[in-house]
């Protein structure tokens, strides 16, 4: 099978699972936009962002798992695929725990700390202390599709996430529309349709994994200490991610409801981007880990270098329909999501920023996907760290002189410096990683 073949085979299951995952969060805007105001909208946003806060930091999770399983896939090494799916699933359950135990205090501590209107406060935790307790089936999720991936296998992951965005659409819909709940109605549907979601995972993994099914009930040893490791390697990444995705948020509320709900708008806009481009980084982490594994039993499928080429071609013509949908349809969209025309009238200082983000973040997010493969985490720990600090100094420099275009800014720098860092360390990060390999396959 040529390259962009097997590329197509993975990438396709997971861009059909990932556009829908966007369109629950602009539905939710929709629903809010349409029965509610801009603090019903402004709150949602938030308490989305409380969300991200928590589940970015646990991404490691699906990062890790997918790398590493796939790595023992290679190696034709099925004892360990089933230990990093059981390892993940133990994190998983702990730490929804610990949220669930941590909620009240969490969502107190953090509103008090994000700058928003006491209308947005209140719908922000009215939503999250519902959502929360979608927790454990949304770590354990985290972990079922990272060793999918990790499989070679991209259909599971897009059957679960797809029925999960579904019956989150259709459930949000319901509670908020058809039910005296209102908005919050929104956090209802996504705890309903997160444990959906699982019992279907759990169900595949019954049907097409009977052994590993079994065996995750029998104690199958420790990890590799490389799992460790590159667990807390992505653990830093997700705090810096945490940074500035949270950051973007917050510091779009310091410049008024309306600034925020369609920064907001604008962010849901620029993820369905990512969520295309996340298909072929998910084919990239499976194909790179099979490659590197294989590499350790002197087994070399295709070519490495043909692999990471024909990626990035693949997301630069992505990047480039969305840059040309962007700059004629921009504002449409927004206004398909909202009805407000007043606030709609400043939508149009953001569609440059929408054209120019799909072409700048397209090698980020590939070089993300291609370096999890490589298990190389400690250089795309390295490059958020970087990226972080550049978002953080850029908006420091630019905000008193460029309102809210200063996080625009930030955002922009954030991901040329991710860009830069990652092309340039590939080619040592290649030969130290395949070294590697070599040395532990003889």
């Amino acid at each position: 099978m040529s390259i962009n073949r097997e590329i197509l085979r993975l990438a396709i299951p997971s861009i059909l699972a990932n556009i829908t995952i966007p369109l629950v969060g602009l539905v939710d805007m929709a629903i809010a936009g349409h029965i509610a105001d801009a603090a019903a909208i402004g709150g949602i946003a938030i308490g989305t962002m409380l969300f991200d806060l928590l589940y970015w930091n646990f991404g490691f999770l699906r990062v890790s798992t997918s790398g590493l399983t796939a790595q023992a896939f290679g190696r034709d090494d099925q004892n360990e695929c089933n230990v990093q799916l059981q390892h993940a699933l133990k994190i998983a359950l702990l730490g929804a725990l610990g949220i669930l135990v941590v909620q009240w205090i969490f969502v107190t501590v953090a509103l008090k700390i994000v700058p928003c209107s006491p209308e947005v406060a209140e719908q922000s935790r009215r939503y999250f202390l519902v959502r929360v307790w979608a927790s454990p089936a949304t770590l354990s999720l985290f972990a079922l599709k990272g060793w999918f991936i990790g499989m070679q296998d991209t259909t599971s992951p897009m059957l679960t996430d797809m029925v999960v965005n579904v019956v989150n659409m259709v459930a949000s819909y319901w509670f908020a529309v058809c039910t005296p709940l209102g908005v919050v109605g929104v956090a209802y549907g996504t705890v309903v349709a997160q444990f959906t979601g699982l019992l279907l995972a759990v169900g595949l993994l019954a049907g097409k994994y009977k052994t590993t099914f079994v065996q995750l009930f029998r104690p199958l040893g420790k990890p590799q200490t490389k799992t460790i490791g590159m667990n807390v390697d992505l653990f830093i990444r997700s705090i810096c991610f945490m940074i500035v995705y949270i950051g973007y948020t917050s510091l779009s509320a310091r410049y008024g409801d309306e600034e925020l709900a369609i920064s907001s708008l604008v962010m849901k806009l620029f993820m369905l981007v990512s969520y295309f481009i996340d298909g072929f980084a998910f084919a990239g982490e499976a194909m790179v880990g099979r490659f590197f594994g294989e590499r350790q039993v002197s087994k070399t499928t295709m070519s490495c270098r043909s692999l990471v080429l024909s990626l990035h071609g693949w997301c630069a013509g992505i990047a480039l329909l969305f840059a040309l949908l962007f700059y004629f349809f921009g504002i449409d969209i927004m206004r398909i999501l909202w009805n407000d025309m007043t606030a709609l009238v400043q939508g149009w200082n953001y569609v440059p920023w929408l054209v120019l983000m799909p072409l700048v973040s397209a090698p980020a997010f590939i070089w993300d996907g291609i370096y999890i493969g490589a298990t190389a985490s400690d250089s795309i720990r390295n490059a958020m760290i970087y990226s972080a600090i550049g978002f953080v100094g850029v908006y420091m420099m630019l905000m008193h002189r460029m309102g809210i275009e200063a996080v625009l800014y930030a955002y922009f720098a954030h991901l040329v410096l991710r860009d830069i860092y990652l092309t340039y360390k590939w080619k040592s990060t290649y030969d130290r990683q395949i070294s590697t390999s070599s040395v532990e396959g003889a």
